[in-house]
């Protein structure tokens, strides 16, 4: 379940990242605003007010912060030498745009004190300039923080599910020492007693029946256990093409129906004769859903009921077997996840339903477990499917 971690993990940032931009668009319309208000009944009043004291002259019907750069390079150049300064100011006077027009009567105050005076007007320019792309700057800062703040949650989360990652590799490595050494156990003493001569006749025979059904067993499990594998490899791709899910599904049931009469197990299937075109992995597909009716052979009441049933994109498995406890029902789907009784009377892989539940989540679906399903059914597993997945 780890890729759907990932994708979910994606979806999430994806919408914080959105979310956090719009706040910070409106940050900024909201405080461009209130800016532009502020210029409009505050400050360039008293600039023109204080301009025209000093006998400079500004009209203006475009933007404020072009005015202000305007007569913020006019200032400046006031300190360059007086025939510089001159074609340096008609120069700016010549590109000024229609819509500003700057008048110059007099020089502002000559002198020391008019020196300082200029340069403490250049630095409330270049102040005003600065509130005015001070939303610009906030709303930036404002998002780097929020981003990196949530990319390091995001670290420290996938830090924290590798870690339970490796605990559950390890358990499942566990698990599988422990499920393939009790075959092996006795393998290895069967076989030696046949080597040994030790045992005869009917005996012989029981031996050898022992040894083919370990040997099956083993088989089965390595067999699940590369499948799974696989399936959870970086270069694992599903090939899909479209296919009839009614088609399919009453393949599955087709081949595991001598196993139900072996368990005299009543069978009401529920697939209709219309097809249902959908676009997956057929292999892959009858794997998933030929592991959920192999469960309910394995755990399902011997001379019960099962159904399997298939409304356009959902597939219903449910048998009447013994019910599962809800907190173990929480873990079900992880690998050699099995309850005491199953381990023990079973022999039970605990990968089938993990594997079942990882191909249709590749498929874009999800498996999911209804316990106390009603009906007559204790329980049942439910695949749901997206119609026409691509």
């Amino acid at each position: 379940m780890e890729g759907g971690n990932n994708i979910e993990a994606k979806r999430s940032l994806k919408w914080f990242l959105i979310k956090r931009f719009l706040v910070v668009m409106l940050f900024i319309l909201v405080s461009e605003e209130v800016i532009g208000i502020l210029y409009d009944n505050f400050i360039i009043p008293w600039v023109s007010l204080f301009l025209k004291g000093q006998q400079i002259s500004i009209t203006s019907n475009g933007s404020p912060v072009v005015l202000l750069l305007y007569v913020l390079f006019y200032l400046i150049t006031s300190f360059l030498p007086t025939g510089i300064k001159n074609y340096a100011q008609y120069v700016l006077n010549e590109h000024v745009d229609e819509s500003f027009q700057i008048a110059v009567g007099s020089p502002m105050f000559t002198g020391q004190w008019g020196t300082v005076l200029k340069i403490v007007v250049i630095v409330l320019f270049f102040i005003l300039i600065f509130i005015s792309v001070l939303p610009y700057l906030a709303g930036a800062f404002y998002y780097y923080r929020v981003v990196t703040e949530k990319v390091n949650d995001l670290i420290e989360e996938e830090k924290e599910q590798q870690l339970a990652y490796d605990r559950q590799r390890n358990l499942l490595l566990s698990d599988i020492a422990h499920d393939i050494k009790t075959p092996i156990t006795t393998l290895c003493s069967y076989s030696k007693a046949l080597s040994d001569n030790v045992v005869h006749g009917k005996k012989k025979q029981e031996y050898l029946d022992a040894i083919y059904s370990k040997s099956m067993r083993m088989s089965e499990l390595i067999t699940l256990l590369f499948e799974y594998v696989k399936m959870d490899s970086s270069g694992f791709e599903l090939h899909k093409e479209e296919s009839d899910l009614s088609e399919i599904l009453r393949e599955c049931v087709a081949m595991l129906y001598a196993d139900y009469e072996d368990c005299k197990m009543e069978l009401k299937v529920e697939i209709p004769e219309t097809p249902i075109p959908y676009c997956m992995d057929k292999v892959q597909m009858t794997r998933a859903i030929t592991n959920l009716l192999t469960n309910t052979v394995r755990y399902g009441r011997e001379g019960g009921k099962v159904l399997i049933q298939l409304e356009e994109y959902t597939i219903t498995v449910a048998d009447d077997g013994m019910e599962i406890d809800k907190e173990f029902a929480r873990h079900i789907f992880e690998p050699f996840s099995r309850g005491d009784q199953a381990r023990s009377t079973k022999g039970g892989s605990g990968l089938g339903l993990s594997i079942a539940s990882k191909i249709v989540q590749m498929h874009g679906g999800e498996l999911k477990l209804y316990c106390n399903y009603g009906h007559g059914y204790t329980k049942a597993f439910q695949i749901t499917l997206h119609e026409r997945q691509e």
